[in-house]
């Protein structure tokens, strides 16, 4: 399966729209990683335990839309677009969705 943030793939035309297709993830952080984040805020530095939160988040959006996708008969997911938002009582929660066009190249 190709997936592409560009409305096409070059090289291969595309034969067939399927649909649009979509992944969501809604993702909590622990106690313990925000434990260490306040920490990396307070001396300064990147959050390794945030960004593996972020990473797992996007990566299981876009596995979803994939497999939404093959369902319908695609082989390429087109104009991908990927959305980031915090949602909870205190942003606590991190949500993924991804968005394309599933298409047959």
């Amino acid at each position: 399966m190709i997936l592409s943030t560009t409305p096409q793939i070059e090289g291969h035309p595309i034969r067939e729209y399927k649909g649009v297709v979509t992944g969501e993830v809604i993702i909590g952080a622990n106690v313990l990683k925000d434990f260490m984040a306040g920490l990396t805020d307070f001396f300064g530095g990147r959050s390794g335990s945030y960004e593996k939160v972020l990473i797992e988040a996007k990566d299981s959006s876009m596995h979803e839309m994939m497999q939404r996708a093959q369902a319908l008969g695609a082989n390429a997911v087109v104009g991908i677009d990927i959305d980031y938002e915090t949602i909870g009582a205190n942003g606590s929660m991190l949500m993924v969705a991804t968005s394309g066009t599933a298409v047959v190249i």
